[in-house]
């Protein structure tokens, strides 16, 4: 699979995502996934950022609010004009580019850092990816990126659940198994059922890689790793929405930050 079919499948899933994380069915990017990322986020405020793999632009405008000058870059035309619309509707200042995120295509030393939310482990060849970046941060500028947690969502994981439906354990298999390309079929289980039954499942190619993989295709590219981050949902959180109640038992996503010294 090449970044043309990942763009494909990405253009087909992107309609449906956008109306139903803008109303509000994407509850572990809202609830969890997005405020840790923002909070793990060092100070932005008057720096050049590039969102890799913007979608449709919820979280390029989240670090835009925090006073940082935003780019946004996104492989789906759909994502980009959702984008665009909003950006038209109540500026913040953000440019939205068409592009491809394995030829990262400004010059170098372009930005004082790089985010990119839940989209590298969607990318084809992570080593250009990152090469890319290198390439675009300025000296000392960072990356910070968020993934599926390699060691607790591999190709194979289910949920173990007591009588009550309450998450209990994590079932986890093929660790070690990094084919590219595995396409996961699923939608946003927090739609009600019946309206569920009549959309076509996204379809997300995953470039599934080892934690030590990540490690050392980071470190390879010149990038020094300076923290992690997996989000867990408090107490109130779990309570207020239960289908986050899972990340208690053990993580579902990672954060990374690493430095260009």
């Amino acid at each position: 699979m090449n970044a043309n079919d990942v763009a494909a499948h990405w253009e087909s899933n992107a309609e449906t995502w956008t109306v139903y994380s803008r109303a509000g069915y994407d509850k572990y990017r809202d609830a969890l996934n997005t405020p840790a990322f923002l909070d793990m986020l060092p100070a932005v405020a008057n720096l050049a950022g590039l969102d890799l793999g913007c979608g449709e632009g919820s979280n390029t405008r989240a670090v835009a609010r925090l006073g940082a000058r935003m780019t946004g870059l996104d492989i789906a035309p759909t994502f980009i004009r959702y984008a665009r619309e909003s950006e038209a509707e109540a500026p913040l200042g953000i440019d939205y580019v068409l592009g491809d995120g394995q030829s990262i295509d400004f010059p170098e030393a372009s930005f004082d850092f790089v985010t990119a939310f839940m989209s590298m482990m969607d990318m084809a060849d992570q080593r250009e990816v990152l090469k890319g970046i290198h390439r675009v941060l300025k000296p000392g500028g960072f990356l910070q990126f968020s993934i599926l947690h390699p060691c607790f969502v591999p190709p194979t994981r289910r949920n173990i659940r007591n009588e009550a439906g309450q998450p209990v354990a994590i079932e986890i298999a093929d660790y070690f198994d990094e084919r590219d390309g595995r396409i996961d079929r699923w939608i946003f289980s927090s739609i009600p059922e019946a309206e569920r039954a009549t959309l076509t499942p996204f379809a997300v190619p995953r470039f599934h890689r080892t934690l030590s993989t990540w490690v050392s295709m980071i470190v390879e590219t010149g990038l020094t790793i300076e923290a992690f981050g997996e989000p867990m949902a408090s107490v109130e959180v779990a309570l207020a929405e239960p289908v986050v109640a899972d990340t208690r038992i053990a993580p579902i996503f990672l954060h990374v930050r690493a430095r260009k010294t």
